[in-house]
């Protein structure tokens, strides 16, 4: 059953007083006609608004400039009439109601209806462009270097940061040992162990070599559940195509300039020769008394004709469930029409025995052609995995394209729409909904690029039991969602300025751990992070 559409970044279906109001008591003009294209003009075209949002080459900053700046400025403080980047109404209000309003204006005012100048794409571009120019203009929380001692005083929750360890570079995952040891993953490559708040000064040697760039390096850990017993640890990571060779390169010009500098490790890598192809791989091992790697198995690897030169949306993220079964994340490589495609393992949600091997109730496991493994797809980049202590059914955090980022509950067998629909704004898609795809329980424009998430269920923090917690990367932000049944009824930013929150858990002590990471020049580089505790505060 579809569920009912939650606003983007907020709660519920909230009230258009604020907008009525404002536009109601605009001064009186005459109402403007909706263009039915872009006018001729021998002036040049207003500047668009500056940020993420706005500038060159965005459809829906020039869509603004054209449509709606003239009466509602390109700032906060307005035109004529007030701005449309304000939270006062667009926190109250959700996307459907701000399509509405501009779809079929507000009678009596000089909002006049666009519905038969702008297509539905044009007029949910202006819904998004509403919303993440809106946060481009609001001013940023000062950033903190060094959370450490911090108080945080929350709706229903004090706490203060505790930094348990230091000196990490861009920490992916992290996960328990049995005897309170805490496994760090770090992106350029290496598996680290945290014992009593100090880094062991020596990486676990012998684990994978990885393809470090973008998304890629070491990404997840997870520790199996009768670890006691059997010792075995799950790491994810991209590689490069086992064997491959790159290609000579071409014959120096002596006529052409020198080449530039190579960009730094780890970021956008744009220029230069193609990357090689690289793709997620998951193995699972031991750790020895000597920190050593030993014991590899592969859980899997993809057939070479997937690996691809991209370095976005490798995944990935791990979940068990009770029965011992091993939950994986894979993204879609940056090519969409994986998604789709029952045939092939990207953009897939996978459940597999703890040794890999198939288990015999999976949805596709009869399907011909399929892909066994499979438990749900329509993924676009999946990176948190959570189940609910009340319901029991799996909760997933997923990056949109623009804006579109998703909570999504998994269900087996179940579509989620990536190649074909999206709350964000993807060239190729036009679609938001469709018969048989399954809608977000919540979605987020502006983008938070949500992570690691988990739901706590202890006693440490009263308030804030069976509640979800969601890492953001863009947004900065550790996030707390209220949830009932299959609802979010409540959010709350917990803190937004102490850098890049990529992973959650819940520790063995009962207490929230996040690991933070310093913002970097691009979304991508590999920066300096810590892991932190929240501990209540009375």
């Amino acid at each position: 059953m579809k569920r009912l559409l939650a606003a983007a970044g907020i709660l519920g279906v909230g009230t258009l007083a604020a907008t009525l109001t404002a536009l109601a008591q605009a001064p009186a003009a005459p109402p403007q006609n909706p263009p039915a294209a872009a006018p001729a003009s021998s002036e040049p075209p207003r500047a668009a608004p500056s940020g993420r949002g706005g500038g060159r080459g965005n459809p829906a900053a020039t869509l603004y400039t054209e449509t709606c700046a003239g009466c509602h400025g390109t700032g906060l403080e307005g035109g004529r009439i007030p701005t449309l980047f304000d939270d006062k109404w667009t926190r109250a209000t959700d996307d459907e109601s701000i399509a509405a309003i501009i779809a079929n204006g507000i009678p009596d005012t000089e909002m006049v209806a666009f519905k038969s100048a702008l297509t539905e794409q044009q007029i949910w571009q202006l819904v998004a462009y509403l919303r993440t120019q809106g946060a481009n203009l609001k001013e940023k929380p000062q950033y903190v270097a060094d959370p450490n001692g911090q108080i945080i005083k929350t709706e229903k929750q004090t706490f203060k940061i505790d930094i348990v360890a230091r000196n990490l570079e861009t920490p992916w995952g992290i996960a328990f040992l049995p005897d309170g040891r805490l496994l760090v993953t770090e992106r350029p490559g290496r598996l680290r162990i945290v014992d009593k708040g100090v880094v062991l000064p020596e990486a676990v040697k012998g684990t994978p070599k990885v393809w470090e760039k973008q998304d890629g390096g070491m990404l997840d850990v997870e520790v199996h559940p009768q670890y006691s017993r059997n010792g075995w640890i799950y790491l994810s990571y991209s590689e490069t195509l086992p064997g491959y060779t790159p290609p000579p390169p071409a014959p120096a010009d002596p006529a052409a300039p020198p080449a530039p500098a190579a960009p730094p490790q780890g970021g956008r890598g744009r220029g230069g020769p193609p990357d090689p192809p690289s793709m997620t791989v998951i193995v699972r091992g031991k750790i020895n008394k000597n920190n050593e790697w030993t014991d590899q198995q592969v859980i899997f690897r993809a057939k070479p004709e997937l690996y691809s030169s991209t370095n976005a949306h490798y995944g990935s993220r791990f979940t068990f469930d009770k029965q011992g079964h091993l939950f994986y994340t894979l993204g879609e490589k940056n090519d969409m029409t994986h998604a789709q495609d029952l045939s092939d393992p990207l953009g897939k949600i996978h459940r597999v025995n703890d040794d890999g091997t198939v288990p015999k109730d999976n949805p596709f496991v009869n399907r011909a052609g399929a892909v066994p493994t499979i438990w749900s797809y329509g993924h676009r980049h999946p990176q948190g995995l959570a189940w609910d202590p009340v319901t029991g059914k799996l909760w997933e955090s997923e990056h949109g394209p623009q804006g579109g980022d998703e909570i999504n509950i998994i269900e087996p067998g179940h579509n989620y729409g990536w190649g074909v629909i999206t709350m964000g704004l993807q060239p190729g898609i036009t679609k938001r909904a469709q018969e048989g795809m399954e809608q977000p329980v919540v979605y987020y424009t502006p983008t938070i690029a949500p992570s690691g998430i988990a739901f706590y269920s202890g006693t440490k923090y009263p308030g804030w039991k069976n509640n979800l917690f969601v890492g953001g990367l863009a947004g900065q932000q550790l996030r707390r969602l209220e949830i009932s049944g299959d609802k979010v009824t409540h959010q709350e930013v917990l803190f937004n300025q102490f850098g890049r929150i990529r992973d959650v858990v819940v520790g063995p002590d009962g207490y929230l751990y996040v690991t933070m990471q310093l913002p970097g020049q691009s979304l991508s580089q590999s920066t300096p992070g810590v892991v932190a505790r929240l501990i209540p505060v009375p």
